[in-house]
């Protein structure tokens, strides 16, 4: 009945299966969990490995890097069941019925995304930015998601009928992170493909440094330039590139770059801080893709 497919990367998945587990069988449904580490050579997998001595549960590691996209692509094809639920490994249902729910929508459905919470005790001043974005951009209703239901869904939560994610799957040159959920749930949204949303949300768990999370937002910029300039992505519904497309047309690209390079690192500071600021987040975004694609 149901494949639970976890692309892994340096990240103990263990407590997770454990739980996933459980929930599967006082479900009394069929399933298998199938988890995957993308070549991270983490010690972590120490303890990954475990997941092998759990009944109807694997555990692989990737000789090479493919990318999450094409790491969840792999799994896919691993899988024996016609219904996936895609999880991220830093998450956690946050209820102990999360299976029974998804379960419970099957016979109506083709795609449905849960949703993501954070918790609400502040982190360290350290990890606040991740958490302040989180908070504010990602941990939303089920009513405001279902306004706009493609593209306020995530991968990292997600039920799918295998068919649908074996006709359309991944992007597999997408190697980097970062916005390879944007192009899969583009391609469902040209096909048609509506994305439902119920109350079932997961925590995401694992919280990287501000510093680390603003290296990650970088490269997910770089890569949002690959995507908006290749040919193989015709509708992208990104608000940073309807952003450029904007200040392109009003010929503001150049001075926008160059207040963006004045300003980065007092916007910086901001961010780091124990106040970050989300405006100043998205004009550092706006400002670092105008750069990238002035190149």
């Amino acid at each position: 009945m149901l494949s639970i497919l976890i692309p892994t990367y340096n990240y103990n998945v263990y407590p997770l299966v454990l739980e996933l587990h459980k929930q599967c069988l006082d479900c009394g449904i069929e399933f298998e969990i199938l988890c995957q580490d993308d070549a991270s050579n983490s010690n972590w997998n120490i303890d990954n490995q475990k997941i092998e001595f759990i009944n109807d549960c694997s555990f692989f590691i990737n000789n090479s890097n493919l990318g999450r996209g094409e790491n969840i692509n792999s799994l896919v094809k691993k899988s024996k069941f016609d219904w996936l639920l895609i999880m991220d490994c830093d998450t956690f249902p946050t209820q102990n019925n999360f299976i029974q729910k998804y379960c419970a929508v099957i016979p109506n459905t083709s795609v449905v995304f849960g949703g993501i919470q954070y918790v609400n005790e502040k982190p360290s001043k350290e990890e606040l930015l991740r958490w302040v974005y989180g908070k504010k951009r990602e941990s939303l209703s089920v009513e405001f998601r279902n306004k706009n239901s493609n593209f306020r869904a995530l991968t990292s939560n997600l039920l799918i009928k295998k068919e649908i994610i074996e006709q359309n799957p991944f992007e597999a040159t997408i190697t980097k992170y970062g916005y390879e959920d944007l192009c899969f749930l583009s391609e469902l949204e040209t096909k048609n493909i509506k994305i439902s949303h119920i109350d079932n949300p997961t925590f995401h768990l694992n919280l990287e440094t501000s510093i680390l999370f603003l290296e990650k937002t970088r490269t997910a910029i770089e890569n949002l330039v690959y995507i908006v300039n290749s040919d193989k992505f015709s509708t992208i519904d990104s608000k940073i590139n309807s952003a450029y497309i904007i200040l392109k047309k009003l010929k503001l690209v150049t001075i926008t770059t160059f207040i963006f390079k004045k300003t980065e690192s007092k916007i910086i500071v901001n961010l780091l801080s124990k106040n970050p600021s989300l405006f100043l987040f998205d004009l550092y975004k706006l400002g670092y893709y105008c750069s990238m694609q002035s190149k």
